[in-house]
């Protein structure tokens, strides 16, 4: 008896060291409740800038979002459709032009530390060729929105009934430094699709299930 006792009791605290590991390790997060989660990047990609101010649209970037079950991420080839001619923000570029006309000499390009980041994981010079003895290395951005192994979201089946990214993402436009907004619990889903099934989507009728098998499968 008092060995299983002592054994519930050593359980539960391997539990609870886990499930501190876990928060520390990630912003005070337990598990698998991450609302709020905003991990810092390995660059300082503004969402607010790019989705909000240049209303560059979320697909340009997360195109895999209503083709497969995965948004996925950029890559860095993407970035470069459009860095390969904006290396830093218009006021530092007007800010040496400026200082390029009072010395009397022509304006140096300005690259910014983050911008930078780009062309060294694409091992680039400071021409944007590829120079050969220069490692490539993939960006290694830190994933923010997760649910469990045991469940399977699929974007595209959301994606293309119009399912609009802020939906589950909120306004990533107004956002520095994207954060987990809405829990994703199993809850705050099944309450979704109810909400859809009797409110329906831009004006069409809407039949999201509510058969477990739908997302445990």
């Amino acid at each position: 008896m008092k060995h299983s006792i002592l054994t519930l009791v050593l359980a539960v605290a391997a539990f609870f060291s886990v499930a501190i590991l876990l928060a520390q390790g990630e912003g005070a997060h337990i598990l698998w409740n991450r609302q709020g989660y905003a991990p810092e990047q390995p660059i300082a990609f503004s969402h607010r800038l790019h989705a909000g101010e240049l209303q560059v649209d979320c697909q340009y970037c997360h195109w895999a979002a209503e083709k497969s079950r995965h948004a996925g991420v950029p890559a860095t080839s993407v970035c470069m459709n459009c860095h390969r001619f904006v290396s830093a923000p218009l006021g530092a570029v007007r800010a040496e032009d400026a200082a390029a006309t009072e010395a009397g000499r022509k304006p140096q390009p300005v690259v910014s530390p983050e911008i930078q980041k780009i062309y060294d994981a694409l091992g680039l010079d400071a021409s944007l060729n590829v120079d050969p003895h220069r490692e490539k290395k993939p960006i290694r951005w830190v994933k923010i929105h997760r649910v469990p192994a045991y469940v399977r979201f699929d974007h595209r089946s959301h994606v293309s009934v119009g399912v609009s990214c802020a939906s589950c993402h909120g306004a990533v436009e107004t956002m520095e430094r994207v954060r987990q907004v809405e829990s994703l619990s199993m809850g705050w889903c099944v309450n979704c699709h109810r909400r859809l099934n009797a409110s329906g989507l831009a004006g069409r009728p809407v039949r999201a299930s509510l058969d477990c098998v739908a997302c445990h499968y």
